[in-house]
């Protein structure tokens, strides 16, 4: 998980502005809704989908009714509500790194079109599918805004499968079907849980320096800003004193 830690900081940071903090919630409702309609229930209860893309959701602070609200419009038959599809896509960035990219979208040619343009305006290369997903693995990421022996030992008890400690916190990686449980566990005992997502955490990173630091991170923000983009995830090792 080397580097995986820095780069969920910087995600952190990043959101605070309005015009970011909008976006972060329209790609969560949009999450929502297609756990609904792929999970064919609006009830956390039966849908892990939906439970794990809810917890991720509440972890951005993005308002109950909100979420309620797109819970209701994706299970009633008259809302008319957009059908999404989820696509992956794979290239690399400066520095030989890979960077894997997460989309909902209702219209494919669409999106291809907008990340591949992202990719050739932003220094970086589209991959055909598989190059570079072998290097990521589906884990569950909760972060904790600190790294006490009690956060730790309670994470294990709770199904933790590894965990990472930083100066500022403790980043807990779990199975894919245990995130929900792990997060909820832990704010149960009264832990403040930070952040709860389902993420691809690379096997193994690139060391980046120098101006591929920059160009990467132009890069990958602009694939971020794009409508269509969920999450994007990289490989790179960033530089310690980045500071983004």
């Amino acid at each position: 998980m080397a580097g995986h830690s820095k780069w969920s900081q910087i995600k952190r940071k990043k959101g605070a502005n309005d015009k970011k903090r909008s976006a972060t919630i329209s790609k969560h409702l949009r999450a929502i809704t297609a756990a609904v309609r792929s999970g064919g229930s609006g009830d956390p209860a039966g849908n892990l989908s939906l439970k794990n893309v809810i917890a991720a959701a509440k972890t951005d602070n993005v308002p109950v009714d909100n979420i309620d609200n797109a819970i209701k419009r994706a299970v009633s038959s008259e809302s008319g509500a957009t059908d999404y599809k989820e696509a992956v896509y794979e290239g690399y960035g400066p520095g030989g790194t890979a960077i894997y990219i997460e989309t909902l979208t209702d219209n494919l040619n669409r999106t291809v079109a907008e990340v591949r343009s992202v990719f050739t305006k932003k220094g970086g290369s589209m991959g055909n599918s598989g190059s570079v997903a072998w290097q990521f693995e589906n884990k569950g990421v909760v972060y904790l805004p600190e790294n006490s022996e009690a956060a730790q030992e309670a994470a294990i008890e709770l199904g933790a499968e590894d965990m990472q400690e930083g100066e500022d916190g403790l980043e807990i990686s779990t199975a894919p079907s245990d995130l929900y449980a792990v997060s909820e566990g832990l704010a149960g005992r009264g832990f403040k849980v930070e952040s709860a997502q389902l993420s691809r955490v690379p096997s193994s990173t690139v060391a980046v320096s120098g101006d591929d630091v920059r160009k990467l991170m132009t890069l990958i923000e602009a694939l971020e800003d794009l409508d269509d983009v969920q999450n994007v995830y990289s490989n790179a090792e960033l530089p310690e004193d980045y500071e983004g």
